[in-house]
């Protein structure tokens, strides 16, 4: 498995709580957006992301953006059509 799977071509918006979590890499969890270990045997490795307050977190859905499980739009831009 060389390229994450893709889940969806937008972000997904959650209400989160303050907390850890541990976002899904790979695109492969059953639990999307987090990882529930689906990535053994691949190169993916889920990220953490801590937050701090409760607040609207747009988790990045396409795997593709540059600030990791935070959703950048990438999915949107021209040069990378995913």
């Amino acid at each position: 498995m060389d390229k994450p799977v893709i889940i969806q071509k937008r972000s997904l918006k959650l209400e989160m709580d303050p907390g850890t979590y541990f976002w899904c890499a790979c695109g492969k969890s059953k639990d999307q957006p987090f990882c529930d270990g689906s990535h053994k045997g691949t190169k993916f490795m889920p990220e953490e992301v801590v937050i701090e307050e409760k607040q609207i977190f747009p988790w990045c859905m396409c795997r593709y953006s540059d600030k990791g499980a935070r959703c950048d739009n990438k999915h949107r831009s021209e040069e990378r059509r995913v």
